[in-house]
């Protein structure tokens, strides 16, 4: 796996003051256009999925769409998008959540999924948490239960994983990087 780690990191690029002077923006693109690390961020999330015993992957808006939908294919799954609110056709369930400067709210066709349902949460970054914790408690008023959460990188200094580990209730949290 430390092989995995060194390759995946080597393609994230660093772009400073992005979006914003004082940030660093880690851009993920490169890796994206590396079919090599592609596949192996892939691979390393199905396995992930497979060991928590997922039935479902939920890919969040947007990056998460991007890494979750080719886990999903890989590990045999279903897979369901997390969108911004009014971005969904039909009934959906909704969830709001508190930013930095305001809040948000995502939402979810709940009839896709059921309460046999064991679903991985997939995204690209662990920030603060706030969307992420969203999608958990969305998973579970739709009736499944929540296998997990996994990220690609895990900003550490941001405690996301403070802010997570309560809402997922003991389902375990993987980061395969930690910036």
């Amino acid at each position: 796996m430390t092989d995995v780690r060194e390759l995946l990191l080597s393609r994230i690029r660093d772009v400073p003051d992005y979006p914003e002077p004082g940030v660093m923006f880690k851009d993920i693109t490169p890796l994206l256009a590396d079919p090599a690390a592609f596949t192996a961020l892939t691979d390393a999330l199905a396995e992930i999925a497979a060991r928590t015993g997922a039935t479902k992957v939920v890919g969040l808006e947007a990056r998460g769409f991007i890494l979750g939908a080719p886990v999903a294919v890989r590990a045999g799954l279903g897979f369901i998008p997390v969108r911004k609110a009014g971005k969904l056709p039909g009934a959906t369930l909704a969830q709001s959540y508190d930013l930095e400067y305001g809040s948000a709210e995502i939402e979810i066709h709940a009839e896709d999924l059921s309460a046999d349902d064991r679903v991985l949460v997939v995204d690209d970054v662990l920030a603060t948490g706030g969307t992420a914790e969203a999608s958990v408690a969305l998973i579970r008023r739709a009736g499944a239960r929540v296998a997990g959460l996994a990220v690609l990188m895990e900003l550490g200094f941001l405690d996301g994983r403070a802010r997570l580990e309560p809402a997922l209730d003991g389902a375990p949290l993987e980061a395969l990087l930690t910036v």
